[in-house]
């Protein structure tokens, strides 16, 4: 079915994802109603309508739902059941398959493997005494993260060896508990085999209705604390080498899950091949290069995704490009960003520069 421009498009979360994809979709003609707990975020200046409501309040959304007539969400961090509801009674673009998959970090390893990729070493864990027992089988150093809602390096605590076990648990005790109680049927922490890697990047695809897929370069990406720093295309030659067997197993990700949208995969170049990390059914920071570095965004082609309109092509549009993460009090040297007449400038309305916070990013095209 397709949603024509005009329409309004339904956005779970407001934040600055959410509102790059309200921009995309102004200029395709459509109007965004955000649905989120906050009172506003990034996405309140461009959108039409702003719903304040929590995501299990069942009777706000079915208000939302009868006034939208597509929705899609901009993060993974949202109960299964209100995409479940709300799908009940308007087209919900990617579906609950792909949050599900994305959202415990267990489903989307196994997913993976089901495909014939590869992934770290782990082990699902619900106390210290299998996490030892986990150490002991995967070996160490490992990283200690929690199942669900980790992201940015947030969750996380690294192993060293064995006797790094108590303390990388007792540091990630309140998110155990809080883990706990919100998936009681599953284990609410994931150990993971650190593994030696030559570089990290991310497949950016795009999948529509019929199945169809674009894909666009394969950006290199360089992490901060946690945070991607940057994202830049072309890649490396290493990772080159391994990107076509790594977007063949995001693609195939994407016809598993029926997905409808922008999907991203995460992986490391080794030695040895590509290894799947995580994957996010949403547009990705490590796209943000393709506003002005493409032919057509990830934002836009999302939207066309959604909505049942034909994608874009996603050539790169100059030889090289660069997006780097304003994060924190980064964000203030936007004078000097904006006196390079190369530069690309784009800030997110946050007003609290937070340490760790990505207040902005800023996109630079080279000739060579």
């Amino acid at each position: 079915m397709t949603i024509a421009p005009g329409s309004t498009i339904g956005i779970l979360g407001g934040g600055q994802l959410g509102r790059m994809i309200a921009i995309a979709a102004a200029q395709l003609g459509y109007r965004i109603h955000v649905f989120a707990p906050e009172a506003s975020g990034p996405a309140s200046e461009v959108s039409t309508h702003w719903t304040r409501a929590a995501y299990d309040d069942a009777d706000a959304l079915a208000r939302f739902a009868d006034a939208v007539d597509v929705v899609t969400y901009e993060f993974e961090n949202i109960q299964p059941l209100a995409i479940a509801r709300l799908a009940e009674r308007v087209p919900v673009r990617p579906g609950v398959a792909s949050l599900e998959a994305a959202q415990y970090r267990p489903n989307e390893k196994n997913l993976v493997l089901s495909l014939g990729g590869g992934v770290a070493p782990f082990r699902p864990v619900s106390s210290l005494a299998e996490l030892e027992q986990a150490i002991a089988e995967i070996g160490a150093p490992a990283i200690l993260k929690t199942a669900a809602l980790g992201y940015d390096g947030k969750g996380q605590a690294r192993i060293e060896g064995a006797g790094d076990a108590a303390a990388a648990w007792e540091s990630l005790a309140a998110a155990h508990a809080a883990l706990t109680a919100a998936i009681p049927d599953a284990a609410p922490m994931i150990v993971e085999r650190r593994i030696d890697f030559l570089a990290e990047f991310s497949v950016v695809l795009c999948r529509d209705t019929d199945g169809a897929t674009v894909v666009w370069d394969t950006p290199e990406n360089a992490h901060r604390d946690g945070i991607l720093d940057r994202s830049t295309v072309p890649a490396r030659s290493e990772i080159l080498q391994q990107a076509p067997a790594a977007i063949a197993l995001a693609h195939a990700v994407a016809g598993r899950l029926g997905h409808v949208g922008v999907l991203t995969c995460e992986f490391f170049a080794t030695v040895d091949g590509p290894l799947f990390n995580e994957m996010a059914p949403r547009v990705h920071n490590s796209g943000h290069w393709t506003i002005e570095g493409a032919v057509t965004s990830q934002f836009e082609n999302h939207v066309r995704a959604v909505c049942g309109l034909p994608l874009g092509a996603t050539d790169r549009r100059a030889p090289a490009v660069e997006m780097r993460n304003l994060i924190g009090n980064d964000a203030d040297g936007w004078p000097d960003i904006l006196a390079d007449s190369q530069a690309k400038l784009h800030l997110y309305g946050k007003r609290d520069a937070r340490p760790g916070r990505k207040m902005g990013h800023v996109t630079r095209l080279f000739e060579a």
